[in-house]
């Protein structure tokens, strides 16, 4: 790490108001605390080790004195121990203080601190608090190069749907037979054409698979079937260094109508999505920042008062950065409650879905805040209305 970094680290701890940002780790069980400092995996850590950043002043690297060296490349003054109960001695300088840490009752992908530890870091007066606030400001932001990324991205990924629809409207129209399989396959072929990796193929589901989130198969997957709702979700990134996700999802009908229920539903979810966008546009032009957690609970009142309560088995959207899932700002309120603000540079899915006994809904978007401003991303309008088979124009 060099100083640039620790400048960041510092800023991340002023942006919150707080005295310091705590790291702790044994036997490499907190990979966040590896990843924001750069702490190979195959370093040895078969003893805990803490590195404490304070808002001003020298970091303090915390080591055992039979691995000496597992801080080695971190500034700060170093202090070895052989007793455990002196690991958390030296802290003591820190005591009356509020400091952040990986602990969360929300937000189990920050909380990798044991009990135990917190509380014997507790004895010795400092009060912690969750780190998930400084995560965001510290890798979960987009810069003006990040943004570009992730537009690309976006913009990319609007590119291979459409190819996916024409493919499946030709099909229908032919009346050639087509397999979800074969159109994750041109998906993935379209995302290595554009340079774009991913994490994971993306969804491709018919029918009564729509109604699962996370559906997934192995090979050729089922056949549409006339009259099947057909759910795209795919998301990727440039593969270059730093390079930030996109992650849209569009639904469609293979056919040329579908019957009252599964439009209604529609409408109500794609209202409910631009709602959420609406929400934090009005928000932040009143001077207020949202949380994750209000824009969720806008979206789910709306969907609940339009009566499918029911309906929903999943949040909003999830924070967007280098990752898919990233470290930025949930639209949750329910699963994995995210009271963090929509900062400038917040990237994060808007996927509000409806799921039935044979079929579901999902439509998402992309949006990042700039300028105290919502943007979606991928440079055109969202999904207006369901893609039809056979028609003349979608």
């Amino acid at each position: 790490m060099d100083n640039a970094l620790l400048a960041r680290l510092r800023e991340a701890i002023r942006g919150e108001s707080l005295d310091g940002w705590l790291f702790y780790n044994f036997r490499h069980r907190d990979r966040l605390s590896d990843e924001i400092l750069g702490i190979e995996q195959d370093r040895s850590n078969t003893r805990p080790w803490i590195y404490a950043v304070p808002a001003s002043g020298d970091a303090l690297k915390i080591v055992n004195s039979i691995e000496r060296a597992a801080l080695d490349g971190l500034p700060g003054a170093a202090v070895e121990y052989g007793e455990r109960s002196a690991l958390f001695a030296a802290l003591a300088k820190f005591s009356g203080q509020r400091w952040a840490a990986h602990i969360s009752e929300e937000l189990p992908v920050i909380s990798f601190l044991d009990e135990g530890t917190a509380g014997l870091v507790r004895r010795e007066g400092l009060e912690l608090v969750p780190a998930a606030a400084l995560v965001q400001r510290f890798k979960g932001l987009l810069d003006e190069g990040g943004a570009a990324s992730h537009e690309r991205a976006a913009g990319a990924l609007r590119s291979i749907v459409e190819e996916c629809w024409n493919f499946v409207d030709h099909s229908y129209r032919t009346g050639t037979a087509v397999t979800e399989g074969e159109v994750r396959n041109l998906m993935l072929a379209g995302m290595e054409k554009r340079g774009l990796v991913t994490d994971h193929p993306p969804i491709v589901g018919a029918g009564a698979h729509t109604a699962d989130p996370h559906y997934d198969f192995s090979g050729a997957g089922a056949p549409f079937a006339r009259g099947d709702v057909i759910q795209f979700d795919l998301w990727a990134k440039e593969r270059a260094p730093a390079a930030i996700y996109a992650d849209i999802s569009w639904v469609g009908v293979f056919g040329e109508s579908a019957d009252e229920g599964t439009e209604s539903a529609w409408r109500a979810l794609r209202s409910a999505r631009d709602a959420a966008v609406g929400f934090i546009g009005a928000e932040l032009a009143a001077g207020r920042r949202p949380t994750g957690a209000s824009v969720d609970r806008r979206v789910r009142e709306r969907l609940i008062a339009d009566g499918y309560g029911e309906a929903l088995r999943h949040r909003t959207g999830h924070g967007i950065d280098t990752e898919c899932h990233g470290s930025g700002a949930n639209l949750d309120s329910v699963e994995f409650p995210d009271h963090r603000l929509l900062l400038d540079g917040s990237c994060f899915s808007v996927e509000p879905g409806l799921y039935f006994d044979f079929f579901g809904l999902r439509t998402e978007i992309d949006v990042y805040i700039s300028g105290g401003k919502p943007v979606v991303s991928g440079g055109k309008a969202p999904q207006i209305e369901l893609l039809y088979c056979g028609r003349s124009s979608h």
